[in-house]
């Protein structure tokens, strides 16, 4: 039953996703944390493995997500749930592109859905950096500032800063990841009691 539930949902996430994996995010979000599979802390956590790991994205998250849940059996089913619809979708395209972007409609449909799909990923961000950083998960709660994350990401933003007025260019994205895990590890023991609510 989990199983078909997986294949549903993802076959879902694929098919109203526009932007890639990114513009996926917040969908899997939603679906992930309202049927209880995952939660807030996990999910973040499957994010940065899903980056971490050789791959697209939305399938890292579907083979993790449906791992998690049903196993292989699962991770197989999510994984397919959440190609097959760009599957289609590409096969109708390439076959009446040329005939659909005759009409106006079209091509404003497919103008519109740009700023869209970077509308999900800003406020996916948005959302997740808020709860990272602030323990905040909806409106109604109170700040908690977590200092770890906080120092992790000034560092590495900072590194990023001097490296690119060094060098001229940005930094190797795979060093940036490998330098975040590092500094992960190493707070470790300081994570724990680091947040403070703030009423």
């Amino acid at each position: 039953m989990i199983c078909l539930q997986l294949f549903l949902r993802f076959f879902q996430i694929g098919a109203l996703s526009f932007g890639g994996g990114y513009g996926m995010i917040s969908l899997i979000r939603e679906t992930v944390l309202g049927n209880n599979w995952l939660t807030e802390k996990e999910f973040a956590a499957f994010i940065a493995v899903s980056e971490s790991t050789p791959g697209p994205l939305a399938i890292n998250m579907a083979v993790f997500i449906g791992t998690s849940q049903g196993g292989i059996p699962g991770a197989l089913l999510a994984s397919l749930g959440v190609v097959l619809p760009a599957l289609l979708i590409i096969l109708l395209i390439t076959s009446t592109l040329n005939r659909l972007l005759k009409y106006a409609g079209i091509k404003a449909f497919l103008t519109a859905i740009r700023p869209c799909s970077a509308a999900l990923v800003l406020t996916t961000a948005v959302s997740m950096a808020l709860n990272t950083f602030f323990g905040i998960k909806n409106i109604r709660d109170s700040l908690q500032p977590c200092y770890p994350p906080v120092f992790i990401f000034l560092i590495l933003v900072s590194l990023g800063i001097i490296y690119k007025r060094k060098k001229g260019r940005a930094p190797s994205p795979i060093l940036m990841i490998l330098l975040s895990a590092v500094l992960g590890l190493a707070s470790c023991p300081f994570t724990a009691g680091s947040c403070i609510i703030i009423k």
